[in-house]
């Protein structure tokens, strides 16, 4: 309900002229659906109606790229993947992916969310500049993909399918194909000439 609820009406809002007058508008926008959820949780006497989101916006010199919660960003620019979101979750500084690196062995309380939308009274979006340059692509996904996945598989994913729909593909049966203990999407983005 909640994620859909976001994707609906991020999906319907009009593009304005500058990128930092719509990231206004995804702000604002995701503002009252976090106000909506509250009161759809009080109403149905539910603790909690929500979920995560991450949104990427397009200028012409350079990506923004906005996130709530786990759901994650990466940047694969000259052969490398990176992480460009931090997740807001208990623990998040340990949760920090050092590429290449062993993972942090799992904390009490690690993994629980700190923010999302439809939680708090006040919602807090994260966000940061990228490059937007040919040859950049950008991976958009929920924390059903990098449950299932490490950094690392993901980077050798991206390597062997450079077209966005076959890593998408790749990607969802990867995460299927496991235990798929939570929501799977992804969207990549692929920056042409």
């Amino acid at each position: 309900y909640a994620s859909t609820m976001i994707v609906e009406r991020l999906g319907a809002l009009p593009r304005p002229g500058s990128a930092f007058d719509f990231i206004e508008t995804i702000e604002d926008t995701l503002v009252q659906i976090n106000a909506d959820l509250l009161q759809t949780a009080a109403t149905r006497g539910v603790d909690l109606i929500g979920s995560t989101v991450v949104v990427l916006v397009s200028d012409a010199d350079f990506m923004l790229c906005g996130w709530v919660g786990d759901s994650r960003a990466y940047c694969f620019e000259d052969g490398r993947l990176r992480q460009i979101t931090r997740d807001h979750v208990h623990g998040g500084d340990d949760d920090v992916t050092h590429f290449g690196a062993t993972p942090a062995p799992p904390q009490a309380g690690s993994g629980v969310l700190t923010r999302a939308v439809g939680a708090e009274e006040s919602l807090f979006v994260d966000w940061v500049v990228a490059g937007n340059r040919p040859g950049m692509a950008f991976v958009l996904c929920s924390d059903g993909i990098n449950k299932e996945m490490s950094d690392a598989e993901l980077d050798d994913e991206c390597r062997r399918n450079p077209q966005p729909q076959d890593l998408v593909a790749s990607l969802f049966d990867l995460a299927m194909g496991r235990a798929g203990r939570d929501n799977i999407s992804a969207v990549v983005v692929s920056i042409q000439e």
